[in-house]
């Protein structure tokens, strides 16, 4: 199992005003011809995905990449889908999901502040 960090691929931070640190990823093994797994908590835009699909090429070519979601909020912006979506969650355009965990793992629904 690895951990990405994908501050550096993302194309949205500047616009939305945050500067991420970016700290370094962890993959234990070469991705090249191997079949990876990636998981995000929140699957919404795809632009997420998308920077982990990028570093994860920076390592090699997998063989394939199995996408799971834990939510999936159907809001995208980039043609990406989720293989396996643990469930998916229609919410107002005021609100945004938040994962809290993992002991426990929780999830809490807000309203956005404008």
């Amino acid at each position: 199992m690895g951990v990405l960090d994908i501050a550096f691929y993302r194309d949205d931070f500047t616009r939305m005003g945050l500067h991420p640190k970016v700290q370094p990823s962890i993959l234990p093994t070469a991705t090249e011809g191997r079949h990876i797994i990636l998981v995000d908590d929140v699957l919404m835009s795809g632009r997420t995905v998308r920077a982990a699909m990028n570093e994860i090429f920076d390592y090699g070519r997998p063989a394939s990449i199995t996408l799971a979601a834990l939510i999936d909020l159907n809001r995208r912006e980039l043609p990406i889908q989720a293989d396996v979506v643990g469930e998916v969650m229609l919410l107002a355009a005021d609100e945004r999901v938040k994962l809290t965990g993992p002991e426990p793992l929780s999830i809490e629904i807000s309203k956005r502040a404008d």
